[in-house]
């Protein structure tokens, strides 16, 4: 199906972004997934070509362009061309926007150049050795000092864990209160910030995913990002833009992998005829492509709401949720109809099928978001008890 909410000037962005990944990103991904990380020299690049938070302010080096239109075209070209371990989007569209909405005057002036032109590399950690979903339940602790907050504590999972310049932690304020969290600017070479494993995934092979320890980290007040004790509502504000980058991410891979497989059905052979030609093949084919048009309309149309500032929870959680189950069952149809080649490594449609298996877990999962549409629908035990 037609997408109608890219206007002639979308397009055009859309080609550029499209050589550039082709030639910088996906030209190199097989040494990153080797090496296990991306070079940092990748944000730079992307940061001279004005790929690093088009929505920024001019004065810090963006484009100052409020339509994530262009964002979203950012994700989807290196999704098909790149290599989703390149976390573009976690830079630009998910920690960036802590900086630049809570951050006041001196940390944006500070920061935010660094930011756009990719010197500093971004992480957000919130997830706890302890913890997953349950950000109320967080133990990594700041306690006011006066003059500065003494951070101690550790985080797991971090995605750009180990390349990060500044990470954005969450942490308890308020040892009484389940919501009282602070968000905190950890740079790189504080002391007592140190930097863990970087751990081996199923998939994501180029993308630094690392353990993260605070020992007594004496964080500046100037380091603090907003009301120190209203983190929680701050982590939930954003979640909604989070949830619906990955939703972009996820669509944009399972349409790579039906056109992967459509291009492998038409040319492999069986009992003498292309297997595009057999029905099952064929009704297949047909399913996914139904299903993709469909959500895809949705998620654009998340997209068109993210721009009128009406996005709801919500509905970035039912995004997530539909988007991440679809990739799923595209991939392992896909792999199923490549036969004992989608099995093996070197043919990309493997190494998307473990890549994508995470969509159902991180930035909430399947039963997370479930469990949000469900409540907003007034089906919350607490309520109805």
């Amino acid at each position: 199906m037609k997408r109608l909410i890219f206007d002639p000037e979308h397009e055009q962005f859309r080609d550029t972004v499209r050589r550039f990944m082709a030639t910088e990103v996906g030209a190199h991904a097989e040494q990153w997934r080797a090496d296990g990380i991306v070079p940092r020299d990748i944000y730079r690049k992307a940061g001279a070509n004005g790929l690093l938070c088009t929505w920024a302010d001019e004065k810090y080096g963006g484009a100052g362009i409020a339509d994530f239109r262009f964002e979203q075209i950012i994700i989807e070209e290196n999704m098909r061309h790149g290599d989703v371990g390149f976390y573009i989007n976690l830079h630009s569209d998910l920690v960036a926007p802590y900086v630049a909405k809570l951050g006041n005057d001196e940390q944006k002036d500070r920061l935010m150049p660094g930011i756009v032109s990719g010197e500093k590399i971004l992480a957000v950690a919130m997830t706890e050795p302890s913890t997953g979903s349950d950000l109320a339940g967080m133990r990594t602790g700041a306690v006011d000092k006066g003059d500065h907050w003494l951070l101690n504590g550790a985080k797991t999972y971090i995605s750009n864990g180990i390349l990060a310049d500044v990470v954005v932690v969450a942490a308890r304020t308020d040892p009484n209160s389940r919501h009282g969290l602070g968000l905190f600017l950890v740079e790189r070479g504080m002391e007592g910030f140190e930097r863990g494993r970087k751990l081996a995934k199923m998939g994501l092979k180029a993308q630094d995913t690392a353990e993260l320890f605070f020992n007594d980290v004496k964080v500046p007040k100037a380091n603090v990002l907003g009301d120190p004790a209203s983190g929680f509502r701050y982590l939930a504000q954003f979640l909604a833009q989070e949830r619906l980058v990955a939703a972009i991410g996820f669509m944009a891979t399972a349409q790579t992998a039906f056109d992967i497989t459509l291009d492998y059905v038409k040319e492999r052979k069986a009992f003498g005829k292309p297997i595009g030609a057999f029905q099952n093949t064929r009704f297949k084919m047909a399913s996914m492509r139904a299903e993709l048009d469909a959500i895809q309309t949705y998620v654009d149309q998340g997209v068109l709401l993210l721009n009128a500032g009406e996005l709801t929870a919500e509905d970035a959680s039912a995004a997530k949720l539909l988007s991440s189950e679809l990739e799923g069952r595209v991939m392992d149809e896909c792999v199923q109809l490549h036969g004992g080649a989608g099995y093996m490594e070197e043919y990309r449609i493997s190494r998307m099928f473990t890549d994508a298996r995470i969509s159902r877990i991180f930035a909430g999962t399947s039963e997370i978001m479930r469990e949000i549409i469900g409540r907003s629908l007034g089906l919350d035990e607490r309520k109805m008890s």
